[in-house]
């Protein structure tokens, strides 16, 4: 009976699990195939991303591919290895986000904290101030940060009319305007994860810590941190990784040395018509992202150390 009944079950289990994995195939598979196609593209003269990779030479059919966009991006005959204008843009564009990452957890983990230790009936109204920026148009929450920090802005009027100032503080295109709105941008990215995580905690171990004899601070960094890791790593890579491939916020808040890869994608498929070194770009984005993605999946998928199971036996 359960046989048969796992057996009618079994459509129902394929189509439910068959939906997300076509999902991923559509929508993400099938995209880094097509950036990996045009990545390896021979454009010649032309102007055509999509061109034949498979050419006739006197009656000889022949690939056409062309890895020189792969090469470009780690070697300069001018400068040598690792010191191309791509490599220093991923190199930016790295310390960027692990910088926004570990201001938006400085910041957010109170935040969680507090939303995670408030009363129940008033946490549905501090989670919505935390969404609340996402019912404002991204672009125009960028363009008030550059109304904000500008020579003319809000914060260095508010300073000359009490007199602390006598002239504008340099606060826009330098690396305090970037990291400013790219912390403000991904905030919640950061604060959702960890209140999920904090607010199932389980206080009696809090109490009990304080029963032998632990202070607040011990029980928090004890107890606290390590039970919210989940939350953390979680809320780091919700913000690392957009953060790697930020646009906008550059473009609007960045000077002319704060080049981060997308940009650099941006212009080297508009402004150069350079589609395949675009692409190239972006394919090792990618790779730059899953990989730790993999190892962190990989090693947290591990079950508990057998020989720690064998010893308490």
């Amino acid at each position: 009976m359960k046989d048969l009944l796992a057996f009618k079950l079994q459509p129902g289990r394929r189509f439910v699990i068959g939906v997300p994995f076509l999902w991923l195939l559509v929508f993400f598979v099938l995209p880094c195939l097509i950036l990996l196609r045009i990545s390896i593209t021979d454009m010649g003269s032309g102007v055509d991303p999509f061109a034949p990779l498979i050419a006739s030479a006197d009656g000889v059919w022949r690939f056409v591919l062309k890895y020189d966009n792969y090469v470009a991006i780690f070697w300069d005959a001018s400068t040598g290895f690792g010191l191309t204008i791509y490599m220093d843009a991923y190199a930016t564009s790295l310390k960027y986000a692990f910088f926004t990452t570990l201001l938006c957890l400085l910041i957010g983990y109170p935040f969680a904290y507090f939303i995670a230790r408030s009363k129940p009936c008033i946490r549905p109204s501090l989670l919505m101030l935390v969404m609340l920026p996402f019912w404002t148009s991204f672009l125009l929450r960028v363009y008030a940060w550059k109304g904000i920090l500008a020579d003319q802005g809000v914060i260095n009027n508010a300073l000359m009319a009490l007199g602390l100032i006598n002239q504008p503080i340099q606060m826009l295109y330098n690396d305090i305007s970037m990291l400013v709105g790219m912390t403000y941008v991904y905030l919640p990215f950061m604060v959702l994860p960890l209140y999920a995580t904090l607010v199932k905690m389980d206080l009696s171990l809090l109490e009990a810590a304080h029963d032998l004899g632990a202070s607040p601070w011990q029980a928090f960094w004890l107890i606290t941190v390590p039970l919210s890791k989940a939350g953390i790593i979680s809320g780091a890579m919700l913000v690392f990784i957009p953060s790697i491939g930020e646009f906008v916020i550059p473009s609007l808040l960045g000077g002319a040395e704060n080049i981060m890869i997308g940009r650099v994608v941006w212009d080297e498929m508009f402004s150069s018509n350079n589609w395949p070194r675009a692409s190239a770009l972006a394919v090792v984005m990618i790779v730059l992202i899953l990989f730790p993605l993999a190892l962190y999946y990989h090693y947290s998928a591990k079950p508990s150390s057998p020989s720690g199971e064998k010893g308490k036996a």
